[in-house]
């Protein structure tokens, strides 16, 4: 497209006008880096520390499927010393500007540091994979080890410390782990069918034995149609769901008509709440962060299918906003 050559061209410019990264061995920090969504940026606070400043371009309620940059964005990205994505495709319509910002400056995208072999496939690009890796505690482990050896790589004398940071982060996350195998295995085995509005839980089932249905695919940008509706419908009347999901990225009207057509066909099914699927939760908050926006997730799905877990979730921080 006319406008995403000439962003690339005035990143390009930003470059050799002099906001390219100081060589490896010269890094000072702190570093300042700029990540493409919510949890990515997480990873890098943790791991990062003092060493660094981490800014995120996409914030709560965003969609990075469709997100396309600003030109403040493009101005943040030409003044990093290093760019932090998912990758996997997440970022779609960003990733022909990343891929040209790598030849010039460091480009991570540490979703592809997690072996290949524990991802599933795309059902929405031949080739590709799911790329909602942060849904599993476990698999997302991979990401911050991504992001440990990126830090390492440009500011070496800080490495025992990257490291620790890491250790500490990842501990947590076996606790969040610990907590949903809890939770969600109190969940009654006639109930554990997950209907979110697109294709972002399947990771997380596949760690907690959910079955996990989207509305739409693993992209957003994958239109739902009337036949899709009408067969998820008959999937909720038939199997007896009681509860589907909203998500704060996606819009709610697909999931609303499911409860529509549902009760159409006189069988009762209500929204169990909000989940975060491809953004975090307000910043400045618990669900603002990594482990508290899959601790919020866990918990909703747990206690709107029948299980059992406490309303304010692993750490009692849920609702408490700061």
């Amino acid at each position: 497209m006319r406008d995403l050559k000439a962003i690339i061209f005035a990143v390009i410019t930003m470059i050799f006008a002099g906001f390219a990264l100081v060589p490896t061995a010269l890094a000072k920090t702190p570093i300042n880096t700029v990540a493409t969504v919510g949890m990515v940026a997480d990873a890098v606070r943790a791991v990062g520390g003092d060493n660094v400043t981490v800014e995120a371009l996409m914030g709560t309620g965003i969609d990075p499927h469709s997100y396309r940059q600003t030109r403040s964005d493009v101005v943040k990205l030409g003044r990093a010393d290093a760019i932090f994505a998912n990758g996997l495709f997440l970022e779609a319509q960003m990733e022909d500007l990343l891929l040209k910002l790598q030849e010039r400056k460091p480009v991570f995208f540490v979703g592809e540091s997690i072996d290949s072999a524990k991802l599933e496939g795309s059902t929405a690009y031949s080739g590709r994979y799911d790329p909602h890796v942060w849904m599993s505690p476990t698999l997302w482990k991979g990401a911050v080890d991504g992001v440990t050896e990126a830090l390492v790589s440009i500011d070496p004398e800080n490495e025992q410390e990257y490291r620790d940071n890491a250790a500490a982060y990842e501990l947590e996350m076996e606790k969040l782990a610990e907590y949903g195998d809890t939770v969600l295995q109190t969940v009654p085995q006639e109930h554990r069918v997950l209907v979110t509005a697109h294709d972002a839980f399947t990771y997380l089932g596949r760690d907690f034995d959910l079955e996990v249905v989207g509305i739409q695919g693993i992209s957003t940008n994958s239109e739902a149609g009337l036949q899709r509706i009408e067969t998820l419908v008959d999937l909720l009347v038939d199997r007896k769901v009681t509860a589907v999901f909203v998500e704060s990225s996606v819009s709610e009207r697909n999931v609303r008509a499911l409860v529509e057509g549902a009760a159409a066909k006189g069988h009762k099914v209500e929204v169990g709440g909000e989940l975060f699927s491809d953004a975090m939760g307000q910043s400045d908050t618990y669900e603002g962060t990594y482990i508290g926006m899959i601790d919020h997730n866990m918990t909703s799905i747990a206690r709107a299918l029948g299980g059992d877990a406490p309303a304010q979730g692993m750490q009692g921080k849920l609702g408490a906003g700061h």
